[in-house]
């Protein structure tokens, strides 16, 4: 006797904290529409490699033999990882609308898709390989029942003056949300600032201008286009190739046709990326202004965030903060990316 009721009070109390959380999780949802809801992310994943050696591509280091020792117990961290991390941006639903760079090849793709709480966003993707002599490339990952894609390829960058140097294609995906507003996007991967930033910034001056161009065949088809452009431009929202060539402004002052979400936290010194110490907001997202005014989806809070947990740091001995990343080097460091993610949410 004394045995069965000690069943029953254990159903009694699991029964009460279930229906505890049911009614916390109504309460904490109330007011969230999933369907007047859309959060985009971009994420510089920080060389997600398979463990092959694909022939044509210098990412020997990143194999089990290689340099970097990159088993599958690694790899897979990683992947959990990233999937933590993108499924943990949003409380109440996984993004609708994901960007990457730094991932090898589709098969990446298809293993993070799957990996932890991605699994139950049923993604799609988007991916074209493209020329860069390490094989990292330019992805999009989408979740089919808030956005369709209608059309996707790859924009080829190429440089007047050096033809033969080669560098991320430009990916360019167009699709519609579930209330038929179509979206222009663009996932961006520019050449770094190895050798310099003023040596180097003629290229990303040039990659920006190529994007220009694009972007004006679509906003000369049609003046309203719903405009997204997300990446790890290496450039900050106030160099000449962002705020000049591609002329994003910032969204809490001007009034343009294309404007840098993430220019309001650039200018109080915050960034995605951590150099020696300083911040830089190389990962930037842009929009056309249509997305700003009060007709169908709207940006949140008008500007983009930074997303970073305790979880997603290094803290150094003077407790300074920076991305906790894979590799230095060849040293295994164990961290997610040398990147945090940025994103906003739109909201009709």
């Amino acid at each position: 006797m004394k045995k069965k009721r000690a069943i029953v009070l254990t159903l009694v109390i699991l029964l009460i904290t279930l229906l505890g959380s049911a009614v916390a999780s109504f309460f904490t949802n109330k007011g969230y529409n999933e369907k007047r809801n859309i959060t985009v992310l971009f994420y510089n994943v920080e060389n997600l490699f398979d463990l092959e050696n694909e022939e044509g591509k210098q990412d020997g280091e990143f194999t089990p033999e290689g340099t970097k020792k990159w088993t599958f117990e690694r790899y897979q961290k990683k992947l959990d990882d990233i999937s933590k991390v993108i499924s943990s941006v949003n409380q109440y639903e996984l993004p609708e609308i994901v960007g990457l760079c730094e991932v090898e090849n589709r098969k990446v793709l298809e293993d993070l898709v799957v990996t932890g709480k991605l699994t139950e966003g049923n993604y799609e993707i988007e991916h074209f390989e493209s020329p860069d002599f390490r094989g990292i490339d330019c992805a999009f990952i989408y979740r089919p029942k808030e956005f369709t894609v209608t059309e996707s390829h790859a924009i080829k960058v190429s440089f007047k003056d050096e033809p033969d140097y080669v560098t991320r294609d430009i990916l360019y995906v167009k699709g519609k949300t579930n209330n038929r507003e179509e979206f222009h996007i663009y996932v961006n991967h520019w050449p770094s600032r190895i050798g310099g930033v003023e040596k180097t910034e003629p290229k990303r001056v040039e990659v920006a201008q190529i994007l220009k161009t694009h972007i004006d065949s679509v906003t000369k088809a049609n003046p309203k286009a719903h405009i997204l452009v997300m990446g790890d431009m290496n450039d900050e929202p106030s160099n000449k190739s962002l705020d000049i060539e591609l002329f994003a402004k910032n969204p809490l002052t001007d009034n343009e046709d294309l404007l840098n979400l993430m220019y309001p936290d650039h200018l109080n010194g915050i960034g995605s990326y951590n150099y020696r110490g300083n911040w830089n907001m190389l990962d930037n997202i842009v929009v056309s202004e249509g997305l700003l005014d009060k007709k169908g989806f709207q940006v949140e809070d008008k500007k983009g965030h930074i997303f970073s947990e305790e979880w997603m740091e290094y803290k150094n001995n003077d407790g300074e903060i920076s991305p906790n990343r894979t590799y230095g080097g060849p040293n295994y460091y164990g961290g997610i990316s040398d990147h945090f993610p940025v994103y906003f949410r739109m909201k009709r």
